[in-house]
């Protein structure tokens, strides 16, 4: 299963706007994307509750995986995304 490890750049980490913009844009893909932070179990990506309660934090390290036709596309979007500070879109 191809996963992707990703700082989480945002400011108010994955909380609120953030939150919401990353769990549409993974709800949008044509594969189920989970997230996960340290040991903990994977969350769906496309949940906006999910997220929040990951605790992710600005600076912190999270994982994306998803399984099938079109993963790697999948994961390098919302890395990209992840990747950016979405407070200031």
């Amino acid at each position: 299963m191809p996963e992707r490890h990703v700082t989480v750049a945002s400011q108010v980490g994955l909380h609120a706007r953030p939150a919401a913009l990353v769990a549409k844009a993974a709800a949008a893909q044509p594969v189920s994307i989970m997230i996960r932070k340290d040991d903990r179990d994977p969350v769906d990506a496309g949940s906006i509750l999910g997220l929040m309660t990951l605790g992710a934090s600005h600076g912190d390290e999270v994982v994306i995986s998803a399984d099938g036709e079109g993963a790697d596309d999948a994961l390098d979007s919302l890395a990209e995304m992840i990747s950016r500070d979405l407070d200031a879109s």
